[in-house]
Order: C-alpha cells, then sequence, then structure tokens
C-alpha cells in the first residue's frame, strides 16, 4: 500500500512521495519478502524538510515593525541560501525517485521470481505425488551414472594406454635423437679433420709452388751464369786463336793445344748443362707428382666435406622433424590430460547434485510420510467418530420407536451429551475436541452412556491393528532409506575406485 504526500510549501514539481509498504502474504501461507522503495527511515516517518520562504515568512511575519528597506546583503544571503536549499533538496528528489523506480523494478523481478518458483514446486510436487516412482526414477539415474563412470573409465583406460605408447615413441624418438646426435658429433670431427688437411694440402701446395718458383728462379739464373761462362770460354778461345795466328810462325803446335783445351771446356759445358737439365726434370717431375697427389687429396676432402655437409643438414632436419612429431605428442598428451581431468570434474560435480537432490527428495519424501500418516490418523479418528454417531443415531430411533406409545405428550428435559469436535488445527496432534452439543431424549440409559464414552476412548487412542500398521510402516520406510545408504555409499567407493585408477 503506498501513502502519497508533499509538502505543501513548495510548488507542484518538488511534490514529495512516500510509499509505505504493508507485509504481503503468498499463497499457501509462506510470509514473501517485499522491498520498500525507501529506506527504513522513509518507510517510518516522513521526511520534513526546511523551506527558507517559509521561515523568511515568519521573519517578516515575526516583526511587522520592522522597515521594508532590508539590507540588501542580507536579502542576497538568504536568496543564496534559498536556492541552495532548493537545489539541494531536487538532487535528493532526483536521487530519490531513481532509488523509488529501482526499487519497484525489484519488486516485480521478485515477484516474477516468486511465482517462477512456485510453479517450479508445484511441477515438483505433481511429480514427486507418487513415492513408490522415486526408488524407480533414481535407480535408473544411478545406473546411468554407473554406465557414464564406466565409460569415463574406458576413455581413461584408453588415453592411459595412448599415453603410454606416446611415451614408448618419444623415448624411441629420444634414443634415435641422441644416436643422431652422437652421429652429428663423430661427423663435425671428421669434418673438422678434413678441413684440416685441406689447409694442410693447401699450405703444401703454396709451399711447392714457391719452391717451383725458387727453382725456376735458380735455372734462370744457372742459365744467366752459364751463358756468361760460354761467353767468356768464346772470349778466351777468340784471345787464344788470335795469339796462336800472331804466335804461328813461331810455335806451331799451339793450335793443336788450344784445340784440345777447346774441346774439353766444350765437353765440361755439355755435361754441367745435362747435369742441370736433367737436375730440373727431376725436381719438376717430383713437384708434378706431389701436386698432382696434394691435387686428388684437396679434391677427395672437398667431396668428402660436401658429403658430410649433405648428411649434416639430412641430419638436421630429420631432428626437426623429431622435434616436432614430439611437441605434437605432447600437446595431445596434455590435451587429453586436461579433458580427461574436466570429464572426471564434471562427473563429481553432477555426482555432488545429484547425491544433493537425492538427500533433499529424501527429506520431502519423509515430509510427505509424516502428512500422510497425520492424514491416516485423522481418517481413522473420524471414522471411529462416525461409527459412534451412527450407533448413538440408532439407538435413538430405536428407542424412540418403542416408547412412543407411552410417552405422547410428555417429555422431561434429560442431560446432555456431547462429542468431540474435530478442527483443522488438530490435524498434527491427533487429539480430538467437541464437535458439537447434541441433545438425547430422557429414556437414554446409563449403558448408552457408557458405549459413548468408550466410543470417545477408541477414537482418542488408536487400536493395535493401526499401532502395528503404523510400525510396519515405520519399518519399511527405514528399510527403503538403509537401502538407499548403501547403495550410495556403493556408488562413491566405486567412484572414488574409478577417479583414483
Amino acid at each position: 500500500m503506498s501513502a502519497i504526500g508533499f509538502d505543501p510549501y513548495f510548488s507542484s514539481s518538488y511534490k514529495r512521495w512516500y510509499v509505505e509498504s504493508s507485509p504481503r502474504v503468498s499463497q499457501r501461507g509462506r510470509s514473501r519478502t517485499t522491498f520498500s522503495a525507501h529506506p527504513p527511515s522513509l518507510s517510518s516517518s516522513r521526511l520534513h524538510y526546511a523551506s527558507p520562504g517559509r521561515t523568511s515568512a515568519g521573519l517578516l511575519l515575526s516583526s511587522p515593525g520592522r522597515s521594508v528597506d532590508m539590507d540588501i546583503s542580507h536579502a542576497t544571503q538568504v536568496s543564496s541560501e534559498f536556492r541552495a536549499v532548493r537545489t539541494q533538496e531536487k538532487a535528493q528528489l532526483q536521487e530519490l525517485n531513481d532509488r523509488f523506480a529501482g526499487y519497484i523494478e525489484r519488486v516485480h523481478e521478485l515477484e516474477q521470481q516468486n511465482r517462477a518458483l512456485e510453479a517450479e514446486l508445484l511441477l515438483l510436487r505433481q511429480r514427486h505425488v507418487e513415492p513408490s516412482r522415486l526408488r524407480g526414477l533414481y535407480e535408473q539415474e544411478v545406473r546411468t551414472l554407473r554406465a557414464a563412470v564406466e565409460e569415463a573409465r574406458m576413455e581413461r583406460q584408453a588415453a592411459l594406454s595412448h599415453r603410454e605408447s606416446m611415451e614408448n615413441a618419444l623415448q624411441s624418438l629420444q634414443a634415435s635423437y641422441e644416436e643422431e646426435v652422437v652421429a652429428r658429433e663423430d661427423t663435425e670431427g671428421r669434418l673438422l679433420e678434413a678441413r684440416k688437411e685441406a689447409d694442410d694440402g693447401a699450405l703444401a701446395q703454396v709451399e711447392l709452388e714457391n719452391k717451383v718458383d725458387t727453382l725456376l728462379n735458380e735455372l734462370a739464373f744457372l742459365k744467366k751464369v752459364h751463358e756468361g761462362e760460354i761467353s767468356e770460354l768464346q772470349a778466351q778461345i777468340q784471345y787464344g786463336a788470335q795469339i796462336a795466328i800472331e804466335a804461328e810462325t813461331a810455335k806451331p803446335d799451339l793450335s793443336s793445344a788450344l784445340r784440345d783445351i777447346r774441346a774439353q771446356y766444350e765437353k765440361l759445358a755439355a755435361k754441367n748443362i745435362q747435369s742441370a737439365e736433367e737436375w730440373f726434370r727431376g725436381k719438376m717431375g717430383h713437384l708434378t707428382e706431389s701436386v698432382v697427389h696434394h691435387t686428388d687429396a684437396v679434391r677427395n676432402s672437398k667431396d668428402e666435406a660436401g658429403e658430410y655437409r649433405r648428411q649434416l643438414q639430412a641430419c638436421v632436419l630429420e631432428i626437426d622433424a623429431c622435434k616436432g612429431l614430439n611437441e605434437s605428442l605432447e600437446k595431445q598428451l596434455r590435451e587429453v590430460e586436461d579433458k580427461q581431468s574436466a570429464e572426471i570434474a564434471a562427473m563429481q560435480d553432477t555426482i555432488s547434485d545429484l547425491e544433493d537432490e537425492l538427500r533433499a527428495t529424501k527429506g520431502e519424501m519423509a515430509r510427505y510420510l509424516k502428512e500422510y500418516q497425520n492424514l491416516l490418523n485423522v481418517k481413522m479418528a473420524l471414522d471411529i467418530e462416525i461409527a459412534a454417531y451412527r450407533k448413538l443415531l440408532e439407538g435413538e430411533e430405536s428407542r424412540f420407536n418403542v416408547g412412543v406409545g407411552g410417552l405422547v405428550g410428555a417429555y422431561s428435559v434429560g442431560p446432555v451429551y456431547s462429542r468431540p469436535m474435530f478442527s483443522l488445527s488438530t490435524l498434527s496432534s491427533g487429539t480430538p475436541y467437541l464437535f458439537g452439543s447434541r441433545l438425547v431424549s430422557a429414556s437414554l440409559s446409563a449403558d448408552e452412556a457408557i458405549t459413548s464414552s468408550q466410543a470417545q476412548e477408541a477414537a482418542a487412542s488408536p487400536t493395535k491393528e493401526e499401532e502395528e500398521e503404523e510400525k510396519e510402516e515405520e519399518e519399511e520406510v527405514k528399510e527403503e532409506e538403509a537401502e538407499e545408504k548403501e547403495e550410495e555409499e556403493e556408488t562413491k567407493e566405486e567412484a572414488e575406485g574409478k577417479i583414483r585408477n
């Protein structure tokens, strides 16, 4: 219920709105939470705002003798205070209106939620009207969960086997990778040795080339020396020939001697030239053979280096491929583990939710059984009471028919008998109250009074058969609860064992 009020000292644009909410009661006797549109201070009391206009008017009225020419500064201050108060009040009103709208929306939302929950509760009550169906439903749900757990266990076993095969493949790949690393190191060592031999061959080739240059220079020098010697010998021979021609007349035997000397020198020069040529040819042949040998060695070393380089590149590519395969397998393994853990967590959440629902349903079923038992007790008490009333009515009719001839015109006022009445407030206790008062005739005997009192006692206390039936029903309920607890424990143990595996 909302009460709307406003301050008469303010204009129509600055009306105060107040809402007072009374507690609401929903169906089935349950209390419902309501929200007021303002804080508790606004719901219990009305806000009072100071009105600058009213204050100034009061001042003017209280002092009618004052002069109208008020101080300008005081008037300015009053107007500024008035504007500030109006601005503050306007902001407060805007904030209160916003809060009021938010509270109304919240109330509508909560009412919709309450209606939805009531509809859901009604559906649940209609669904669980028959307690005998709960066992079948829960057994079906347990079978479904067991099948899901078994499937998850099989998937986990397959994932573990796949993981073991992946680990074996990873170990084999690691072994091959280590072998390739060792082979690569050996190949790099051999490549370094080949490079060293190639460098040695290049140095030997350079040295041989230097030796060839030195020998060529020496040969040229020897040729020059030989030519100088020949020129000197030729000059000596010409000089000796001139001397021989001059002394031919005096010494005719010198020409033969000079010829002999010349022949000797020519033989010596030819011998020196031949020995120098042979030495040069030997040196050149040896150098040529060494150059050819080292050239072949360098070529072989270059070929081996190229082959080793190709092998090294192939090994590097194979290692990169193995690394990629290893990373992909590790990624797949991590994905399988994450998926398995997520499924296990989902299964555990589902099991916990079902256990909570099972406990809630058991509590609701126990409440329904209790209500059913109370209604059954009430029905039995009402049946007993109806039977007692029927006996009383039959006795009254028979006695009225028998004594109607002697008691035609006179009736005496007999005692007043009353039967217990049963109200809705006594459904849980089972103790009957007085149903009403009924006047009986004066001819009711003491036996009938005793019979009525016995009927009241029978209506108040249940028979042995009823007690036995109640005990049997309680025992059946306890047995069902014990069986359900055993099934829950077995399900939990199986789930825990599968999770541990």
